[in-house]
């Protein structure tokens, strides 16, 4: 099936339900406009319909290699990652004394979308180089601005995060590879880094590794953690490349998917590395490259989901059984089953409402920045803190869901991997789990994301999900109102509970207890938000005159979702509440029985 980049989706999303047209009223983005946009996403959409779609299948089959101590990309990435890098694609938001486009990051996420429908696999290496970019801008010195930047902005050079250990997953605090000071400015970088994405490659002559260590006096714990840059090859005064450092892949995992990406095991050998940042400040300095990572994962999910939706549709269109109820046809395509309609329809606006969370952070990121008063920048800080969570955990989990009932649309077709649609349902599986799992991004909004401004932007999102309602009111009435009016309410309780217990000294458990589905239930409920800003929008489109069933269809996903995800609110609300007494008692003895 092939691929087609919902360009129309995207355009519309970005400008009238997250509101990107505020982006060009700051003035920070003297060359965006609507028009802009368009053709950005047009253009995305192209390469990655032509150039990276055709590439998913075989890369899946054939995999990154491992061998003599070098990874070699899937056959065709490594030409693929370079007509990308000439296209500019890696220096869109980055600044122009970099060599970037200085475009917004709402607009960035929107084309990436593209990239990781396309070819989930490839998209990892550019949006790891993306984080890299951010965190040197905020952290790097001259030299290293000066050193790296230009060549990672280009794609000349790609970028790797490099955290996690055997022992020091989720808890970076436990981690043990050490920075000695060589004395002349630079450090010996010792230790195994592991889960290391893109770590090593042969589509680029140099690969800069974001790497945390711990300096040797440094104290235990998170607070001892400093960040250093090591580069693959050392840089030359000129820019030109010298010897290979002391670090090497020793291996790649063999994954469940996403094989073309390879995830190495790195180990350094008294590697000379740069300090970046400040001394023992590192997992400060590495949460700008995270929360850059989350945002950018959580619109994985938002592509893999689109990809699988498209996936389904077409064989939903072409597979024929049974007899229609509508129309009363035989050997009817399995469309026209009432079950497998509902399936697809709530596959379809799953996705539109993920997109819409996704590029509304992008915005809220955008404005937290460049917003004329301080007042207003401080107000979308915290909406970009309190939505990044819900943006990586829901939309991934969206990822997961839409690419499992792609494999229910097919049948008993779906599990043969010949089809290709269990491809998507295995390569979504990764996005929950990296750039922290949701159930780290859930504990992470309710431990401070919610309360670190005293529940202020959870309200403001409240305030104006009810004022949407109001203006909702005057297109539907019955159900579809009802719906997103109980969801409210459930949102609403369940925000003050949570905010009530937080201010209790011994109710931690029972905030954690209901973090997943607290999490659950904002991005169900902020998700029916954006399609009922999309249909309100759409009506506005169809009042002038147009006759645009894709407008009409708009209006149609929102009831949709109404149905199937706002009236679970309720059940969510029960989950956030039930406190961590229950979970203390179903101890591991019961587990176990």
């Amino acid at each position: 099936m092939t691929y087609r980049a919902p360009v129309r989706d995207l355009a519309f999303t970005l400008r009238f339900v997250a509101g990107g047209d505020a982006l060009t009223e700051t003035g920070a983005f003297p060359d965006f406009d609507a028009e802009v946009a368009g053709a950005v996403i047009e253009a995305a959409a192209q390469f990655s319909e032509q150039v990276l779609a055709p590439l998913n299948r075989p890369g899946d089959q054939a995999g990154s290699k491992y061998a003599n101590g070098a990874v070699t990309a899937a056959p065709g990435f490594a030409d693929a990652y370079r007509q990308f890098a000439e296209g500019g694609w890696t220096g869109l938001t980055a600044s122009t004394e970099a060599g970037g486009q200085a475009l917004p990051k709402a607009l960035e996420l929107a084309a990436y979308e593209t990239v990781h429908s396309a070819n989930m696999a490839f998209g990892l290496c550019p949006m790891l180089s993306l984080a890299a970019i951010e965190a040197l801008e905020a952290h790097g010195t001259e030299h290293q601005k000066t050193t790296y930047l230009p060549k990672l902005v280009s794609g000349e050079w790609t970028g790797a995060m490099v955290l996690t250990e055997p022992h020091a997953g989720s808890d970076l605090g436990a981690l043990t590879a050490t920075a000695t000071p060589n004395g002349d400015g630079t450090y010996a970088l010792n230790g195994q880094k592991i889960f290391i994405t893109w770590g090593d490659h042969d589509a680029t002559d140099n690969i800069v590794h974001m790497v945390l260590a711990r300096l040797p006096d440094a104290p235990p714990g998170p607070k001892g953690i400093s960040l250093f840059l090591a580069s693959k090859f050392a840089v030359k005064p000129d820019g030109t490349l010298g010897d290979r450092n002391a670090f090497r892949p020793v291996g790649v995992e063999h994954k469940l998917g996403i094989h073309a990406s390879p995830t190495c095991v790195m180990s350094y050998e008294s590697a000379t590395a740069e300090l970046v940042g400040r001394p023992n400040e590192g997992l400060s300095h590495m949460f700008v490259m995270m929360n850059a990572a989350r945002l950018a994962v959580g619109m994985e999910g938002v592509g893999i989901a689109e990809r699988a939706y498209q996936h389904a549709l077409a064989y939903a269109l072409e597979r024929r059984q049974g007899r229609s109820v509508w129309t009363g046809q035989a050997n009817t395509p399995i469309i026209d089953h009432p079950g497998v309609r509902r399936m697809l329809a709530v596959m379809k606006a799953k996705t539109a409402a993920a997109r819409a969370i996704c590029l509304s952070t992008g915005v809220a990121a955008d404005l937290a920045r460049h917003a004329g008063a301080e007042e207003d920048r401080r107000r979308w800080k915290g909406r970009e803190d309190l939505l990044t969570p819900i943006a990586k955990a829901w939309s991934t989990d969206v990822g997961c869901e839409v690419a499992s009932m792609g494999v229910q649309v097919h049948g008993g077709m779906g599990f043969i991997e010949e089809t290709g649609a269990a491809q998507y349902y295995r390569d979504a599986r990764i996005a929950p789990i990296y750039e922290g799992t949701n159930g780290i991004q859930a504990m992470d909004l309710v431990g401070r994301k919610l309360s670190q401004d005293g529940g202020e932007s959870a309200r403001l999102v409240i305030a104006e999900m009810k004022a949407t309602l109001v203006e909702l009111a005057r297109v539907y009435d019955g159900k579809p109102l009802e719906r997103f009016a109980t969801a409210i309410e459930a949102v609403e309780d369940a925000t003050l509970w949570l905010l009530d217990r937080k201010a209790d000294p011994n109710a931690a458990a029972d905030v954690l207890a209901g973090a997943d589905a607290y999490l659950t239930l904002l991005g169900d409920v902020i998700g029916g938000w954006m399609l009922a800003k999309g249909a309100l929008a759409a009506n506005a489109g169809l009042a002038q005159g147009s006759d645009d069933a894709w407008l009409r269809g708009r209006m149609d996903l929102y009831e949709v979702y109404a149905a199937n995800v706002l009236g679970h609110a309720s059940s969510r609300l029960a989950a956030v509440g039930q406190g961590g007494e229950l979970l203390q008692r179903i101890s591991a003895e019961v587990l176990a029985g």
